[in-house]
């Protein structure tokens, strides 16, 4: 069986059995951590991070989470909410004006936070190395049309999520979606979590490993605009890129952290990032459900 490493609380030894017999038949390398309140109880590693297994998983071992990076551009945005700088039900060309062309006038912040703002994906065909021109690809969707009406059709935004929570918030704090995180989110919370990864870094990533083969529900989808393939995520182009939607660097502590404080009832120890909700006895909800994750190459 797999070598795992780390440390699990006696109730959770069957994830160490889960993540030894995924890295026995399916995966390469991984982590898995899970939360309990403020408390990590389970924080294991094992594996390789390279194909070729040369390179043991390490306890600071990172790779890209793709869509998990969304689940952090939104958590900026509810911050922001919750100091009054951001009104969700605020259209979002109140805070950048050039988005309400073509129609989007209507559009609102809530609609692109839950996928139903029109605009899924960019209409003028775009080659992957776009992604990496901010300007360009925010210029873009505010000049469309949106492909739907606003907040009734709801539809994955892949990839246009992350630049337009992204270009929402550069607006309101004049910082970055990824600044604004580091300094904001994962610093105060001790979150080893990144939108985008800085040259430093490199040597911690585990690169991404393609499927062999694509899924027949990904074959039916067709091409993305742009294209995304899985290995574009081991270029250093794609690294240092301001993608929040999908370029975000973490391994399972980091994102269980940040999740651990929103089930928590927006605290994490001393750290508090949300306000308290109060419920119908005045008091702080707070969860004991685990908050819990998993990240393999």
């Amino acid at each position: 069986m797999a070598d795992i490493h780390g440390s699990c609380g006696g109730r959770f030894e069957a994830v160490r059995y889960a993540l030894a017999k995924s890295l026995d038949t399916v995966d390469v390398g991984a982590s898995a951590a899970v939360y309990v309140g403020d408390e990590l109880v389970v924080d294991l590693w094992g594996g390789y991070a390279d194909a070729e297994r040369t390179r043991p998983w390490e306890r600071d071992t990172i790779t890209c989470v793709w869509s998990t990076t969304k689940t952090m551009s939104a958590l900026c945005v509810l911050i922001l909410a919750d100091r009054g700088v951001l009104d969700l039900d605020a259209p979002v060309a109140a805070y950048w004006p050039e988005f309400g062309a073509a129609g989007k006038e209507t559009v609102l912040l809530r609609h692109v936070l839950g996928h139903t703002a029109g605009l899924p994906t960019w209409q003028q065909p775009l080659r992957t190395e776009q992604l990496y021109d901010w300007s360009t690809m925010t210029s873009l969707l505010a000049e469309q049309a949106p492909s739907s009406v606003p907040g009734e059709v709801g539809a994955y935004h892949a990839i246009t999520q992350g630049y337009l929570i992204g270009e929402v918030v550069r607006r309101v704090t004049g910082r970055s979606l990824p600044t604004f995180f580091a300094d904001d989110v994962a610093g105060p919370l001790g979150a080893d979590f990144h939108l985008g990864v800085s040259p430093e870094d490199d040597h911690r990533v585990a690169p991404i490993i393609p499927a062999l083969s694509r899924a027949p529900e990904l074959l039916s989808r067709g091409e993305a605009n742009p294209p995304v393939p899985a290995d574009v995520a081991n270029t250093a182009a794609w690294r240092r890129a301001n993608i929040p939607s999908a370029n975000g660097f973490g391994n399972a502590r980091s994102v269980a952290r940040v999740q651990s404080m929103l089930a928590c009832g927006g605290e994490a120890g001393v750290v508090r990032l949300l306000s308290c909700r109060r419920q119908a006895a005045n008091a702080c909800w707070r969860s004991s459900s685990p908050a819990w994750t998993k990240y393999w190459a």
